[in-house]
This record gives structure tokens, C-alpha cells and sequence, in this order.
């Protein structure tokens, strides 16, 4: 019995799931391999068109900088055996030479023994003067003497010709990336022309049904496209001339067209979304019709960046990223930058690394290798590295990131206080003056707003109440936000504080559940009757928040041990509790007012909690911190946090 398309198809689908999964190494190895030996374009450009190019050969100085001996200073050019017993107290009088050297000026006169001549800064050293007396140190005598009356050394404030530059030293090396200072250095040769490698021109598409461009409306299930944006920007870092080509639908014929015209005009093409081997992504099977010999590798072993594609087009390499965008950027810094760099002719990224310390546990999956980005900030011992923890789809994580650390294959965890190598994103990395962990909320940005205008780098990290109150145990941070009720005492935060941690009072807020206005199980119910009109409906759905979220303690109280549907879905802020209700994917759940009014939901009030800081006594006098301090009373933040919807403490 024959199969049916439908079946021929599944089979096809089923057998095309990434079968052949390449490490890292392999994956690489193939690249680089299919890529050949490759030989960048070089051109000629005006000095002033250099910008931002590479050097394609080294340069050779041909001229000595300063091409003469120069005075440093404004004064008197004498002999310093002259003025060797000059001082307050016995002044050496000198005859002035008839002349006075300024920039430009080329000396007629020597300085002869007992005499001396005006230089300003900048002007070429006579014959016979070996030293430069500053005009501070020198009292006139009438038109044609001065007194001098400090001491001069041989050399003193002349800079010799070659001093700077000399003639013949090798000026700059090939693989230099042109900048203002090695503008300067080669205008100063007299260098009007160089020989840089032309940048590689990439191609940038983006691919999805689903894709905005940025300024336009969002409908339902739609996004914007931000990784067109990250990897233009990228593309251009590191040396690429890039041309972002649009967003493409799923349509193969018009995606293909698309790719083909990329290939034809660029020296590179990069294309993120579609490379998952599902029946909706098209792009790995239109590479392989591209140019010889085609995909190289289709899967890799990566955490994140699994469906990386990686090909070769007649020479040209093809890249289709993942869609999501960590996904993305982490595949295209560590697989694609080499590539695009020798294209470039610069050299490999030179990247900084730090060791750091990991405070928390972090799981991996055996047989992939992993990243994780990570914030640092200071310890007692050294540097703390905190997993960002958001995702491959968080857009943010390379922003607020510092670096990211690499868990091998072969492990399955990196265990709680692992000392491991941090690989940074910038060479120099900037520890933030403040530091605060635990429960976010949008008022912490109002009070931190001051601290940045004054230059200050603050660093929060979300990790809910407890795990700040953690944090501030260890050291590791200045703050910890906290909102924790004890049933015991019926008292916020202050029972949870231990040794060596005080209490700061920070603003009140209202909690309660949220709703889409209209619903009759919670319209003007109390906290307790909407959770028991909840609790008696089966097609009502909760969404819960996160273990160790002050809110969650909350939710358990008002519950009383009932787990309804949607209890473990448990997202780790306010803002995604109230969307999953304004979307439809929960009716109701518990978030604060301010949030609820600005996603226009319904607001049963429950509990106006706590929001308070948990601070290091150690570390109150820090600068940073007082400055924090400050800010929290000062009454413009005050009124900014009423307006906000929160009562100050």
C-alpha cells in the first residue's frame, strides 16, 4: 500500500529533525574549511575616508616626528653649562640674541656661550642651545639681557627630532583598525594616502510571518523585529559593511528570490529566523540550491544557538541564525565574528576575561556546550558573577550583561560557588557603584534615576525577596529590596533581617488581584469571595507567581493550600501576571496597582504590603549608597513615587 503525501511528508519531517548535531569544534572546522583560503580586497583611500577601515600593509614611517629639535615649553634657549650655578639667589645674566624663534621660524643665530635666545613652544632649537629655560625662571634687564635664576639641565624641555616617530620604525602594523589616533599619527608623517581592506559587504535579513519592523503597529501574536537591528550593529563592530534587506515572510519563492539577489551583490549574508528543521522553515532548504558546496553544518551542539545553520555559496558564506535573539547574538559573536574579522582584515577579537565567583548552582544540559551571560559586581573576595537567567529570547540580556561564562559539554551543573573564567563583552568591564538584589518593582527605577544622572552605574538583579535577603547575607550586594510578611508577628520584612543587616523603610504598595473588567466572578467581590467564585469554577485559570516572590506569599495565604488550575504557571514579575491576564491566557492573578492600571485591568485591592530595603550595615557609609540614601528622601522622588501609585514610607 502506497503512502499518502501526508504521510511521505511526516516521514520526510521526522527524518530531517536535526539527525547529524555537530560540536562546536566540528562545526567550526567545516566552516573554516569550505570558506578556503581567503584573500581580502584591498583598496587605496584618502586619509580622511580611512575611518574605520583596516590596514591592508604595515606602514613605515618616512620621517622622523618632530623632523628637528623643538622647544616644549615658551622661554630662552641657552647652553645649560651657562646657567648650571643659576638660582633665587645668584642670577646668571645672559645677552639676548636679535632674533625670536616662533613656530616656523628657522633660526639665523647660534647661541654662543654667555648669550640667549626667545623660543616660543614649538619652535626649532638653535645651534648651540642644548636647553630650554622656562620664561617664569627669567627677569629682563633692559632690551637685550635677562637674568636667569634657576638651573637648566642638557635636554631640559626639548624634544629631540625622532623623539616621537623615527624615520624607518614600522608606524603601524596591517590589521590595525584605523581610528582618530591613527589618523593623526600617519597626517603627522605627512601620509595622505593608505592601503586598507575593504569592508566586507554583509547582507542582513530577517524571515517570520510574525515580524514588525520597528515604528509600525503591533497586531495580536506579532513582534517587532529587533534582531535585523542587533546584527546590522554587530556586522558593523566588527569591521562589515552591513545593509539590512528587510523582514521576509515564509514564502519560500520570495524568500529564495531575496536570498539569491543578497548572494549576488554581498560579500556575506546573514539571515536570522527559519532555521529550525520544521515544516514552517524554509531557509536551510533554499541555502543548499544557493552555490557549492552549500550547508555545512546544521545543528550545533550550543546552549543556546542549537539550529545555527552555517554554509558556503561559491565561496561566500551564508549564515542563518536562530530567531530568537541571545540565540542569536551569542551563535553570530562566537561562530560568525572570526569569519567576518579575517573578511575584514582585522584581527580576532582580543577578549577580556576575568575569574569570578558564581554564588548559585546553575543546571546545563549534558552534550551541549552552554553560555551563560552574567552580571558582576564585587564580593568580599573578588568578583561575583550572577547568571542573567532570562532566556534566549531576552533582547536585554546582552545590554545588562557583563560577560559570559561557558559550562563544558560533559557537565550537568555548574555547582554553587564555582570559581570559573568570565569572557567579557567589552575589554573593559565597569563594576557598579550600587549594587541591589532582590524584588523589583518600577519605583526602584524612579529612585535610581538620580544615581545614573550623576554618573553612578547601579546594577539591580532580580531575584525576589528571599533571594536578596540571601545576597545581602553573603555580602554580595549594597540593598536588597524585600517585601515579606510574617505570619507570626503579622509584621513586613523587619523579622526576616539578621546580623549585620538594617532595615530601610522604602514606599508602601497596594497588592490585589487583577481582572479584565466585566468578569461577574470578580466584579465588586472582596479578595476572599472573587478567590472563592475562583476556586468554584474549573474553567476559571489563575496565573501564580514565582517560589520566593513576596507576592507568592501572599497567593498562598489568600488560596489556603488550594492549588486550582494554572498554579505552577509562576512568571517572576507583576507586568507578566497582568499580561497573561489582559491576553486572555488567565482570568485573573495577583499584581500591584500601578501595574494593573497601566494594563487597564481591574483591581481588587487586598493588602497595601511593604516595599522596604534590606541594607548592609557594612556598606551604609559607601558613597554610592548614601547618595541611594538621599535620593529615597529627597522630596521630588517623593512626589514621583505618588504619582507613580505608591505611598512613601
Amino acid at each position: 500500500m502506497s503512502e499518502t503525501p501526508r504521510n511521505v511528508e511526516r516521514k520526510s519531517l521526522d527524518q530531517d529533525q536535526f539527525l547529524t548535531v555537530l560540536s562546536r569544534e566540528d562545526a567550526l572546522s567545516r566552516f573554516n574549511e569550505a570558506m578556503g583560503a581567503f584573500e581580502a580586497k584591498t583598496e587605496e583611500r584618502p586619509l580622511h575616508e580611512a575611518l574605520g577601515f583596516a590596514l591592508a600593509r604595515d606602514v613605515v614611517a618616512p620621517l622622523d616626528v618632530p623632523p628637528f629639535d623643538r622647544a616644549n615649553v615658551d622661554g630662552f634657549a641657552v647652553r645649560s653649562a651657562d646657567v648650571a650655578s643659576a638660582s633665587e639667589s645668584v642670577a646668571i645674566r645672559l645677552m639676548l640674541n636679535d632674533e625670536v624663534i616662533a613656530c616656523g621660524v628657522v633660526p639665523r643665530l647660534p647661541v654662543r656661550s654667555g648669550t640667549a635666545t626667545a623660543i616660543a613652544t614649538g619652535g626649532p632649537v638653535p645651534r648651540g642651545a642644548d636647553a630650554i629655560v622656562m620664561i617664569e625662571y627669567t627677569e629682563a634687564t633692559g632690551s637685550d639681557a635677562i637674568e636667569v635664576r634657576r638651573a637648566a639641565t642638557p635636554g631640559q624641555f626639548i624634544s629631540y627630532a625622532g623623539s616621537d616617530i623615527a624615520r624607518g620604525e614600522a608606524l603601524l602594523r596591517a590589521g590595525t583598525l584605523i581610528g582618530s589616533r591613527e589618523i593623526g599619527m600617519l597626517a603627522a608623517c605627512g601620509i595622505a594616502h593608505v592601503a586598507v581592506v575593504c569592508k566586507p559587504r554583509v547582507a542582513v535579513l530577517s524571515t517570520g510571518d510574525e515580524l514588525v519592523q520597528p515604528g509600525g503597529a503591533l497586531p495580536p501574536a506579532a513582534i517587532y523585529d529587533s534582531n535585523g537591528a542587533i546584527i546590522v550593529a554587530a556586522v558593523i563592530e566588527n569591521g562589515g559593511d552591513a545593509t539590512f534587506l528587510g523582514a521576509f515572510p515564509d514564502d519560500e519563492q520570495v524568500l529564495e528570490a531575496a536570498l539569491r539577489d543578497a548572494v549576488a551583490a554581498h560579500d556575506m549574508v546573514i539571515l536570522s529566523g527559519g532555521t529550525s528543521k520544521g515544516a514552517g522553515d524554509v531557509s536551510h532548504r533554499i541555502i543548499g540550491r544557493l552555490g557549492k558546496p552549500g550547508i555545512v553544518a546544521h545543528g550545533v551542539a550550543l546552549k543556546p544557538g542549537k539550529p545555527l545553520c552555517l554554509a558556503v555559496c561559491d565561496g561566500k558564506p551564508v549564515v542563518i541564525l536562530p530567531g530568537f535573539p541571545t540565540s542569536a547574538m551569542f551563535t553570530f559573536h562566537d561562530m560568525i565574528v572570526p569569519v567576518l574579522r579575517r573578511m575584514a582584515g582585522l584581527p580576532p577579537r582580543a577578549d577580556a576575561r576575568v575569574t569570578a565567583r558564581v554564588p548559585v548552582r546553575i543546571a546545563s544540559e549534558l552534550g551541549r556546550t552552554e553560555f551563560v551571560m552574567v552580571s558582576l559586581v564585587n564580593g568580599e573576595d573578588g568578583l561575583i558573577a550572577y547568571p542573567t537567567g532570562k532566556g534566549s529570547g531576552a533582547i536585554t540580556s546582552f545590554a545588562q550583561a557583563d560577560g559570559f561564562l561557558r559550562i563544558e559539554a560533559l557537565a550537568d551543573q555548574m555547582p554553587a560557588d564555582t570559581t570559573t573564567e568570565v569572557t567579557l563583552f567589552t575589554p573593559h568591564v565597569r563594576v557598579p557603584d550600587l549594587v541591589v538584589i532582590g524584588s523589583h518593582c518600577v519605583g526602584l527605577d524612579l529612585v535610581t534615576a538620580p544615581l545614573a544622572r550623576a554618573g553612578l552605574l547601579v546594577r539591580s538583579i532580580a531575584v525576589g525577596s528571599l533571594g536578596g535577603l540571601a545576597a545581602a547575607q553573603r555580602g554580595e550586594c549594597d540593598l536588597a529590596p524585600i517585601h515579606l510578611f510574617d505570619d507570626a508577628t503579622e509584621v513586613y520584612n523587619t523579622p526576616f533581617l539578621t546580623e549585620g543587616l538594617e532595615l530601610v523603610p522604602g514606599w508602601r504598595r497596594m497588592q490585589g488581584i487583577v481582572f479584565r473588567r466585566g468578569d461577574l466572578r470578580f466584579e465588586d467581590r472582596t479578595p476572599q469571595d472573587a478567590v472563592r467564585a475562583a476556586l468554584a469554577d474549573p474553567s476559571c485559570l489563575m496565573v501564580n507567581r514565582n517560589q520566593g516572590a513576596g507576592t507568592r506569599i501572599l497567593i498562598d495565604r489568600l488560596l489556603a493550600g488550594a492549588r486550582p488550575d494554572g498554579y505552577w504557571n509562576q512568571p517572576r514579575s507583576h507586568n507578566a501576571v497582568a499580561a497573561a491576564v489582559a491576553q486572555h491566557r488567565a482570568d485573573w492573578g495577583m499584581t500591584i496597582a500601578p501595574v494593573a492600571k497601566a494594563t487597564g485591568l481591574g483591581f481588587i485591592p487586598m493588602a497595601e504590603e511593604h516595599y522596604d530595603f534590606a541594607l548592609v550595615s557594612a556598606r551604609r557609609s559607601r558613597p554610592a549608597v548614601q547618595t541611594f540614601l538621599d535620593a529615597l528622601a529627597a522630596p521630588e522622588i517623593h512626589a514621583a513615587l505618588l504619582q507613580a501609585g505608591f505611598r512613601p514610607a
